[in-house]
């Protein structure tokens, strides 16, 4: 039973509860509980279904299907609560009411995970731009940040635009600054600047990173730039805003006494300040599969309250020793200890959404220890993970969640073998060896998952981790925590120069690995289904096999695992089978793409830049926008372009001034024709007309052939956006 094995998790049935009722004194309540436990680790699994489940409609749900869940719902919890008493009473048999108790209960985790995701959507609701803005944007500046362009990113929130009614203002919105060279104000302080807003971006093309559910989760309603310099129209606000200038000003000065990236490093590693890191940096990062661990998350929480909880419980053995009157229980104390850092740690890196989610993590572990349970274990991991998709249910769909409990769940898998084996090591090399080990089995965990998310595989980045990650655990953060501890008193010189040491080391490791030949492979991007078949099927035959030690086919827990590892092969064979799309044409007109044998020729060498970027890299081609153009597909002028289709078919782009004007001439019988601007008149065209106008109100398209000629699919069309 779940409740007396530990990590054991298959689920008990009713028939086991009904032999052991046979054979011992077990009681009701005892009863419950275990199934309770046996349970529990499921959890997180059933309400992360039902996220995904809303995730996947095609439309918000309506009041017919929240009463269909509800009636749903009423019949599954008198079902649940009838299996028992049907079962004593000889009306049904005892594997129907185990299973009628665990399909239920399931099934209800379910619909609780929909009404989650859509509680949590309706908490989050704030308008969104639906048009083109230009002129002055005032409000509270809340977050200072880095774009993927290298540019300071500005978020605000409390936002006032000019002639906007307050019932169609953003609750935020984020300018990138394109030509600030001026000091950066103070976050808390309310400013003015003018700027160009829109709404949030559509995806590239059907299938990639929808951004707009991002920014609707963080309340931001419009995203954009300004080229004028940064007015203030009243003082930084005081209270919380400035604590969080002080985690600022941490920042600044780490960067100032280690100096360099080295010591930008440094202030995202303590503080979450990442807006020092260039992007040259970030890239050599991606490259080499570093990128994680300047995103404050689980293994830097988990590194610093592990330094904490084993630097404090020494101490305390130490005192212990020396005669000093403590208490009983030190490891409990030092685990209160290491909690109290972490959630200092916590504040300090400007709480984000991966931040929160490790921290979660490592409470939920450290409080284990504290109420005398097993802190390593599956069910402390689906503690952690509940609550997360409980306060956070759009974690479900983040990169971040999936790859932090997939290496968590595999630190967990192989602790088990660890712990057999490092007994037998001399005791000065088991650090270094659990490190190297952890590392290890945490890259191999992630990397799937990476590779799917990121359409990139780096083949030394495993390499990279072993030399890295042991000095982080071993050098950098320790030295941040020696360091905080001395900062007060002047004296954190030394330990911020062995933590630019370990940083400098890391970004020599980086730009090393990064430069190796071949060190980076491109991958397309997966069909829709190929990262949830792959989590739900890692994640059940994870649990199947951890719930039975003897797999047998005829077995719930070996029909779950066959179930499982069927997901990831399907999950495989889709991802391996999919073909990428013959022509993508972006959202605005501005750029056309032709898959050839060659791979993506882009219309043109420039322009539309991103969208075109996201493409190659969805195709997984490593060729820049001008190699793509330089393929063999396109003839004509630079602003008027033509290439062939199969079946007789092409496709003509017009852009630049007076696109709409010379555009009509070429709508003809088997002709697709993109303008990047708005055409007035009427809509009968003989060709397949796409102008600016339809375009906005279709999203990028992707073209295929058919039997009877092309195939036009928008995102718009195909994709549920947020609201």
């Amino acid at each position: 039973m779940a409740a007396m094995t530990g990590d054991r998790v298959a689920m008990p049935g009713f028939s086991d509860a009904r032999r052991m009722s046979r054979h011992a004194d077990v009681r009701p309540a005892r009863l419950a509980a275990s199934l309770r436990a046996g349970l529990f680790v499921w959890v997180p699994v059933c309400l992360a279904a039902g996220i995904a489940a809303w995730f996947a409609l095609p439309a918000p749900p309506g009041p017919g299907t929240w009463l269909a869940l509800a009636v749903l719902a009423a019949c599954l919890l008198a079902a649940r609560r009838l299996a028992l008493p049907w079962a004593g009473r000889g009306r049904i048999g005892w594997p129907m009411a185990d299973a009628l108790h665990t399909g239920t209960t399931g099934l209800l985790l379910v619909i609780a995970g929909f009404g989650l995701i859509e509680l949590r959507s309706a908490s989050v609701a704030a308008p969104v731009m639906e048009w083109r803005y230009y002129g002055p944007v005032e409000g509270r500046l809340v977050e200072i940040d880095r774009s993927a362009r290298d540019r300071i990113r500005l978020t605000l929130d409390r936002v006032v635009l000019r002639d906007t009614a307050t019932d169609r203002t953003p609750a935020m919105v984020r300018l990138s600054l394109m030509d600030n060279t001026d000091p950066l104000p103070p976050l808390g302080q309310r400013v003015m600047l003018t700027g160009h807003l829109g709404p949030p971006p559509a995806p590239a093309s059907p299938g990639s990173f929808d951004f707009r559910w991002l920014a609707w989760f963080e309340g931001l309603g419009g995203v954009g730039y300004s080229r004028t310099p940064i007015m203030t129209v009243a003082p930084a606000e005081g209270g919380l805003w400035a604590m969080h200038r002080a985690r600022m000003a941490i920042s600044q000065a780490i960067q100032t006494r280690i100096g360099g990236q080295e010591g930008a490093v440094a202030a995202a590693l303590t503080t979450g300040d990442r807006s020092g890191i260039a992007e040259a940096t970030n890239e050599s990062m991606r490259a080499s599969n570093l990128y994680h661990i300047i995103s404050i998350s689980g293994l830097h929480m988990s590194m610093l309250a592990g330094f904490v909880y084993t630097a404090l419980r020494m101490a305390l053995v130490l005192a212990q020793g020396l005669g000093a009157p403590l208490p009983q229980g030190i490891h409990k104390i030092a685990a209160l200890g290491a909690l109290l850092a972490s959630g200092a740690y916590l504040w300090l890196s400007g709480g984000g959404v991966a931040t929160e989610r490790a921290f979660v993590m490592v409470a939920v572990m450290l409080l284990a220890i504290i109420a005398d349970r097993r802190a390593i274990s599956l069910r402390t991991v689906a503690l952690a993970a509940t609550i997360i998709l409980i306060y956070s249910p759009e974690a479900v769909t983040h990169p971040g969640f999936h790859m932090s409990f997939a290496a968590t769940v595999a630190l967990i898998l192989s602790y088990g073998p660890w712990s057999r084996i490092s007994p037998h090591m001399p005791f000065w090399l088991r650090p270094v060896a659990m490190l190297l080990v952890s590392s290890l089995v945490a890259s191999v965990a992630t990397s799937p998952l990476a590779a799917a998310h990121f359409n990139r595989m780096s083949q030394y980045g495993l390499l990279a981790n072993l030399l890295v990650v042991p000095v982080m655990g071993a050098l950098v953060m320790p030295a941040g925590v020696i360091g905080a501890l001395l900062a007060p008193v002047g004296l954190a010189g030394p330990a911020l120069w062995v933590m630019g040491l370990g940083t400098r080391w890391m970004l020599w490791v980086s730009d090393f690995v990064a430069g190796l030949g071949g060190a980076v492979t491109a991958l397309p991007l997966p069909p829709g289904p190929v990262i949830p078949l792959m989590c739900f099927g890692a994640t059940l035959a994870v649990l199947c096999w951890r719930g039975s030690l003897r797999i047998r086919p005829a077995t719930p827990a070996g029909a779950g695992m066959a179930a499982g590892i069927a997901m990831l092969v399907a999950s495989a064979l889709l991802w391996a089978t999919d073909r990428r799309p013959l022509l993508l044409i972006a959202p605005e007109g501005e750029a056309v793409g032709l898959m050839t044998a060659m791979g993506r020729a882009a219309s043109k060498p420039s322009g539309g830049a991103f969208i075109v970027g996201t493409w190659l890299q969805e195709d997984g081609d490593t060729a820049t926008q001008e190699e793509s153009a330089a393929r063999p597909a396109w003839q004509g002028d630079r602003r008027d372009r033509m290439a062939a289709l199969p079946q007789g078919w092409e496709i003509w782009h017009f852009t630049g001034k007076g696109a709409a004007d010379r555009a009509p001439a070429a709508c003809q019988a088997q002709r697709i024709v993109v303008v990047s601007e708005r055409l007035e008149g009427g809509t009968d065209w003989p060709c397949v007309m796409l102008d600016q106008s339809r375009l906005r109100r279709t999203g990028a398209v992707v073209v295929d052939m058919g039997e009877n000629g092309p195939v036009l699919r928008g995102v718009n069309d195909l994709l549920r956006s947020p609201g």
